[in-house]
């Protein structure tokens, strides 16, 4: 077994990694960026190391920080955890070409895999089936609409080398193709460093179901049951669970066999999931990959196996301590992510800042995998998840009661969060007869009447740990200081300053409050001010409008990336553009006006 790991990652998964690897003895190293000098991984790692700068592209995606530090803390392993190098075939080879294991599948099987254009081929290969596409990057907006003209719409527009819904694109009509185009590049650059993309058709009412698989390097592999994932907002999943609802055993069963075969065609070793598509009794490949995924506690819950720890044992050169016969799934689990981000009307507008309170629920069936503390800070610059809420049931409707019970006990201050919206999508009747697909929360599901989490008792934000009340003679104060990039953290009593704090109390998740809303258009003509305002802080990447110019309300004005999503700002009346305030690359906090509407 090893002696000591370094996650290249960040959050509530770096957490759940270090988590791990002190149950198996082996000592963990973080890294940070600045911003994340004292996130909540940071303090629960053994040892910790800063990467610089702000940005990902500037921490955990700078290959050589990590190369480094990898190098003067002497660790013999490296988990890459989800997104950022999870699915980077380079990195990959440069951890192992140290003489350093990467825990995770060969760069040979990442390369195949990661590249969603030759894992649809190998998939073809190994007689799995994937939704009508291309097998070649998108040149020209040209070929979009070539292949439109042939196959029909929507398409669907996808980064060549991501996941997660990141970097996609609904092409709805001709019209839409070259915005569409281009954002979806942006964000893959973004997220995952390359900008290649590829296109395929997009089924119309589909359901997102998922099998996790595990193979070791001594030719076991299994399959540990199926996840449906299909309550999605942007492409992007919003609840997980497992067994599917209202999928049949044969079907069942026959998604396990593809996946593994999927898997035994690129010699693949480590935890990977294979995505599919299911509408009308037909099951489609859409793609693999190639990590841990976000929703694997679900698979835990009902399995009883320890993913990470298995993934950790698979690395270490050990065989699977499991068979295929060994795995059964017991009850129900269901898995609600958290994000920052404001459901309010369906939007899902992303809310950055800091978190002034966090009470998580608890009781029989009930887990939360989280990445911060009160105190902490959601930054615009990741990804914004905050935790996942997982709930088991001895089958689903008793799951889906523990979950409601669940987010009504669950209590976050200081940030908008996604859990109003879960209160509504578990209480759907369309979710609880398990008919919902990937587009039904944005087509469908009616979130006009639910308000943002994250709001003190009288609707404001709350922003602050609490109110001071008291002195004392001496108290505690921690700093953190940096030897030679190395982290310690350092205590010292000494006189107070100022009171101590007590702590504010806030609304539970589920209740509905009002609150003042921020600008994002879409007004009615004439009913703005004309004082287009960003609605979160963020980076303006795009300006679709020019000085004269006349827009109509809800017309999209800029394009604001926060949390690596991009969010079309709307005008708020109709009118000619008088002034544009920003331009591509600003970054601008919540209120600030980027275009002026006379």
């Amino acid at each position: 077994m090893f002696g000591k790991l370094l996650i290249a990652n960040r959050g509530e998964i770096a957490v759940r990694i270090i988590r791990a690897c002190r149950e198996l003895g082996i000592a963990s190293v973080a890294v940070y960026s600045d911003l994340d000098r004292n996130a909540m991984h940071v303090r629960l790692a053994d040892e910790a190391f800063a990467l610089g700068g702000q940005t990902a592209a500037e921490s955990y995606l700078h290959t050589d920080a990590l190369i480094d530090v990898i190098a003067r803390c002497g660790a013999d392993a490296v988990h890459p955890g989800y997104g950022f190098y999870s699915e980077n075939a380079d990195f990959a080879r440069a951890v192992t070409a140290r003489g350093v294991t990467f825990v995770g599948p060969p760069p040979e099987a990442i390369e195949v895999m990661g590249d969603k254009i030759s894992a649809r081929l190998a998939a073809e290969r190994s007689g799995v089936a994937g939704v009508p596409g291309t097998t070649e990057i998108i040149a020209s907006t040209t070929e979009v609409a070539e292949f439109g003209a042939e196959h029909g719409y929507p398409i669907a527009v996808k980064a060549a080398y991501g996941g997660g819904g990141r970097g996609m694109k609904v092409v709805h009509g001709p019209d839409e193709i070259e915005a569409a185009l281009a954002s979806a590049q942006r964000e893959a650059e973004a997220f995952f460093g390359r900008s290649e993309c590829y296109m395929e058709r997009y089924l119309t009412w589909p359901r997102h179901i998922e099998m996790q698989i595990i193979a070791d390097h001594h030719g076991n592999a299994v399959w540990l049951g199926e996840r449906d994932c299909s309550a999605q907002r942007r492409h992007q999943k919003l609840v997980e669970e497992s067994p599917a609802p209202m999928l049949d055993d044969a079907t069942r069963t026959a998604m396990g066999d593809a996946a593994l075969a999927v898997a035994r065609g690129c010699n693949y070793a480590n935890a990977g999931t294979v995505e599919f598509l299911y509408q009308d009794g037909e099951f489609f490949y859409l793609e693999m990959n190639t990590r841990l995924q976000v929703e694997h506690p679900v698979t835990e819950m009902v399995t009883g196996i320890d993913l990470v720890r298995e993934q950790i044992r698979v690395a270490a050169g050990e065989t699977l301590s499991f068979t295929q016969s060994d795995v059964a799934s017991v009850g129900h689990a269901i898995e609600a992510r958290i994000n920052a981000e404001d459901p309010a009307d369906g939007r899902f507008l992303p809310s950055p800042g800091r978190l002034t309170s966090l009470r998580v629920p608890d009781g029989f069936g009930v887990r939360w995998d989280g990445g911060y503390e009160p105190g902490d800070t959601v930054s615009q610059y990741y990804d914004n998840l905050v935790g996942k809420l997982v709930v088991w049931g001895s089958d689903r409707p008793t799951a889906i009661a523990r979950m409601e019970r669940a987010l009504n006990e669950l209590s976050i201050g200081g940030i908008a969060t996604t859990a109003p919206a879960h209160v509504q999508i578990m209480a759907s009747p369309e979710f609880r007869a398990g008919t919902h697909s990937t587009k039904w929360v944005e087509e469908r599901l009616d979130l006009s009447n639910v308000a943002a989490a994250g709001t003190s008792a009288d609707g404001s934000e709350d922003a602050s740990l609490g109110v001071r009340d008291g002195e004392a003679a001496l108290v505690r104060r921690d700093a953190v200081v940096e030897v030679d990039g190395k982290r310690f953290s350092v205590s010292a009593w000494v006189p107070d300053a100022a009171p101590a704090l007590t702590t504010a109390t806030t609304a539970g998740a589920a209740n509905a409050v009002s609150r003042p809303r921020r600008s994002s258009g879409g007004a009615s003509a004439g009913s703005g001010s004309g004082q287009v305002t960003a609605p979160m802080q963020g980076t303006i990447v795009k300006i679709l409008v020019e000085i004269g110019q006349t827009v109509t309300a809800g017309e999209g004005v800029v394009v604001l990336e926060a949390m690596k999503m991009e969010n079309s700002i709307s005008a708020d009346r109709s009118g000619a553009v008088s002034d544009i305030k920003v331009q591509p690359g600003d970054t601008v906090g919540a209120g600030d006006v980027v275009v002026v509407i006379s």
